[in-house]
């Protein structure tokens, strides 16, 4: 009994890494990053629907309408003045304060997109408001 068990032990122990490593790598081939080339042509035509869907959101949600247009003032002028609307928003709408975190994130993506992968230059707008979501929204792109 002792022996068939060392032997299973020693199975597994020679099996189970083998196993590990062979899923995880699968698992790390199926991620959203790991586009192919023909995988990106799905990729952009859903982008398309989800600004679609977005567009329809805006005029449901009120939080998401204030991104939308901060964003299209920060394309139009500079995150600054996006910033400074996001700011004076906040203070008439307490309410979408939850949201002032993933709007300024989304602000910073968008200034390090405008400037063309810029996170200097798109830091150099940043202000604190909500905390650093601005600043964390540059670093995730960059």
């Amino acid at each position: 009994m002792n022996q068939v068990a060392r032997r299973l032990g020693k199975t597994f122990a020679l099996v189970l890494p083998v196993v590990l490593v062979l899923s995880g790598t699968l698992a790390v081939t199926r991620v959203p990053w790991a586009v192919s080339s023909s995988d990106a042509q799905v990729l952009t035509a859903s982008a398309k629907s989800r600004q679609e869907v977005a567009a329809e959101t805006a005029a449901k949600a009120p939080q998401e309408a204030l991104r939308m247009r901060l964003l299209a003032e920060l394309q139009e002028k500079d995150p600054g003045v996006a910033l400074t609307g996001l700011q004076v928003a906040m203070a008439r709408q307490p309410s979408l304060a939850k949201y002032c975190a993933s709007i300024a994130r989304s602000l910073g993506r968008a200034a390090v997109a405008k400037y063309d992968g810029a996170t200097q230059r798109a830091q150099s707008w940043s202000r604190p408001v909500c905390d650093t979501a601005f600043a964390t929204g540059i670093a995730s792109v960059g």
